[in-house]
């Protein structure tokens, strides 16, 4: 969730800056008349709050004095009306500003170029060269059939289409690759995590899924805790959003920053408006594998620890021998929750193209303010910094394998850091 105080101290340059991912300036202008009329509010119940204090206390004076006591009743009960009468306006306000507020995306920050789309989405560096073949290279989903590896009409009879069975070596690489990954973040400070793939409502409202990307979640169930109250669930997108809650309603020391968390789960997805895109194949399917890089900081590490998760997803890339290059995001091309995104595309030549296979964000505060995630140094509580990032998506990594290590005859070669995982 934004700053409404930045909104309200510097409503010129949010705008701006909110412009670029596509908020109108109108709703931007509703959203700060709503947080001012909610700042005012809340100063006038604390005054009458105040004076309720105050007389309560002569109140009492007066009795144990036997003074007339006629007036201070009078006014206690007339403050008393008008206590009630500004709570309910408040909590009336309240609601507005955050049914407002909670769905207006993150600022974009400093190092975030503008942009209208990803057209406007700036590489940054490649690494590794691409591999000449000597032969036309095929696509995954040809190769995968051809050696048994995917099962794409299976998927289709056990669920619907974008879904998928992966077979004898596919399995068994896709669960090497897991583990894999898991091992190499782990070497780099990360620790390993299992969490739950469903989550409660107030879970993926903490992350930013909700209330605006309701219908891309697959919810699962409405369950009635012992209190008698209502929770819905829903399949988790992205680890990303159990890693980061499990600090929900905390104050971390900030001694214990930072926290680093990686974990493999499957990742459910509707894939709402991606109609007509990418339907060969397996990169968008509703449910794939992803290992996850999730880090909780301290404002001032969290530029350089955005760098060591790209240099972790990276590395694991270069250690599996399959080139890539890193994009910078624009404006226009940023997530919801995101102030800086540097994406990953790996090389993929049977389609002659990279394609993204890690995003590594930088959420700074905006997922912290909505999970009430706080660090306590010198006394004080103060918002962290939240980021994640994909380490890998499984999925795209097994194609990239399939694409860039097909031969001739067309088998596949199975890079050489995977064979004591198999």
């Amino acid at each position: 969730m934004i700053d409404t105080k930045a909104l309200i101290n510097d409503f010129e340059k949010v705008s701006e800056l909110l412009c670029i991912k596509k908020v109108s300036e109108d709703t931007l202008k509703s959203l700060k008349e709503f947080a001012i009329a909610y700042k005012s509010t809340k100063q006038e119940l604390e005054s009458l709050q105040a004076f309720q204090n105050k007389t309560s206390k002569l109140f009492g004076e007066y009795k144990r004095e036997g003074k007339d006591i006629s007036e201070l009743k009078a006014s206690l009960d007339s403050n008393k009306v008008q206590m009630s009468g500004v709570e309910s306006k408040l909590k009336a306000i309240e609601e507005e500003l955050e049914n407002l507020a909670y769905t207006i995306p993150n600022l974009p920050d400093l190092a975030t170029p503008k942009g209208e789309d990803e057209s406007d989405n700036i590489e940054l560096k490649k690494v590794l060269e691409p591999k000449v073949f000597d032969f036309t290279p095929k696509e995954h989903w040809e190769l995968g059939v051809d050696n048994g590896w995917i099962d794409f009409e299976a998927g289709v009879k056990l669920a619907k289409s974008r879904f998928c069975v992966l077979r004898g070596m596919g399995a068994r690489l896709n669960r090497a690759l897991i583990n894999f990954m898991l091992d190499y973040n782990e070497k780099q400070g990360f620790e390993s995590v299992v969490t739950p793939v469903i989550a409660n409502a107030r879970t993926l409202f903490g992350t930013g899924q909700l209330p605006k990307f309701e219908n891309d979640m697959f919810k699962v169930d409405s369950h009635f805790d012992d209190e008698g109250s209502e929770h819905d669930l829903y399949l988790i997108s992205t680890s990303e959003i159990t890693l980061t809650n499990l600090y929900q309603d905390s104050i971390i020391p900030v001694e214990d920053l930072p926290i680093m968390l990686t974990s493999h789960t499957p990742c459910f997805r509707k894939e709402a408006g991606s109609a007509g895109r990418d339907t060969r194949g397996m990169i968008r399917q509703h449910q794939f594998d992803k290992v996850e890089l999730v880090a909780i900081t301290h404002p001032s590490q969290s530029e350089s620890m955005q760098e060591k998760m790209l240099k972790t997803a990276s590395g694991i890339l270069s250690e599996l021998g399959l080139p890539h290059r890193f994009v910078q995001l624009c404006g226009g091309d940023l997530g919801f929750s995101a102030s800086n995104t540097i994406d990953i595309e790996v090389w993929l030549p049977g389609q002659n193209c990279y394609r993204e296979i890690s995003s590594i964000s930088n959420t700074r505060d905006f997922q912290a303010r909505r999970a009430k995630i706080r660090y306590k140094e010198n006394g004080k509580n103060t918002l962290v910094h939240t980021l994640n990032g994909s380490s890998l998506a499984v999925g795209r990594t097994l194609i990239a394998i399939m694409e860039n290590y097909q031969r001739a005859d067309g088998g596949i070669e199975i890079p050489e850091v995977l064979h004591k995982y198999l």
